[in-house]
């Protein structure tokens, strides 16, 4: 029988140094964000995740977003080239991480990918055309990914860092999204519930087993999830938040055949 992994990383002590595209940079308390992610890592540890925690980098500013630099599926793991510059040394750690558990491919230049942009649903597979992320990563991820039956589409977004900040997967058919920043349309054969339209940041959540995690700053669009039937559970995260990150950035989770 397998377990359910969720690879983390600490908080790098230089992440008031990170790249920022949408967000005005204002100070980062190191201590509370440590402790915010350490309660995140708790609460994944609770919902059955076994954590396999990396060493913090501290030449890399946002590396506590391991979420940017791979994309596991089932039957293969994908190691990124981050659109960011900055970015990319963060690989070889995360790829040494994921090898006991996965083969490996890799996004090659031209192409650039943040895991960020990397929506699963079943066999679907959106990919959100950024500042981050290119079309030719779209080619890409379709050549990898052409005998194991998942569809690639790209998807065009706007007034957010990435895909998953205007869209998540609650369940293997329903998706919560931020209209505003992503047409449902989109997403094609998925239902959709909207974020409460006070919480335009709310989209961002993570689903594990039938647990759906919500960044604590958007109860009502908890509650929305919670009347639709989801098991939802607030955590906590606003100093991540200020370096463009969320509750997806923080892992990388699935499930492994290793015991």
């Amino acid at each position: 029988m397998g377990i359910r992994v969720a690879v983390t990383r600490g908080v790098s002590s230089s992440i008031s140094e990170c790249e920022l595209t949408h967000l005005e940079r204002e100070p980062i308390n190191l201590d509370l964000a440590r402790a915010q992610h350490a309660n995140y890592e708790r609460v994944l540890a609770d919902l059955g995740c076994c954590i396999e925690r990396l060493v913090e980098e501290p030449e890399f500013p946002d590396s506590v977003f391991v979420e940017d630099i791979a994309v596991v599926l089932d039957e293969v793991a994908i190691i990124t080239r981050p659109g960011a510059l900055s970015r990319r040394g963060e690989r070889s750690s995360i790829e040494a991480a994921l090898q006991p558990h996965r083969p490996i491919q890799r996004i090659a230049a031209p192409a650039i990918l943040d895991g960020g942009d990397v929506l699963v649903v079943g066999r679907d597979v959106y990919v959100g055309l950024s500042t981050r992320t290119n079309v030719n990563s779209v080619r890409q991820l379709r050549d990898f990914l052409a005998d194991y039956g998942y569809r690639v589409t790209g998807v065009g977004f706007k007034d957010c860092l990435h895909l998953k900040s205007s869209a998540t997967a609650v369940s293997d058919d329903t998706l919560l999204v931020n209209p505003n920043w992503v047409d449902p349309s989109a997403f094609s054969g998925q239902a959709c519930i909207v974020v409460d339209p006070a919480e335009p940041r709310g989209a961002n959540v993570v689903r594990v087993g039938d647990t759906v995690l919500f960044g604590a700053d958007f109860p009502r669009t908890g509650e929305r999830l919670a009347a639709e039937g989801f098991d939802v559970q607030p955590v906590a995260a606003t100093e991540l938040a200020k370096a463009e990150g969320a509750l997806t950035c923080c892992s990388l989770i699935f499930e492994s055949a290793q015991t």
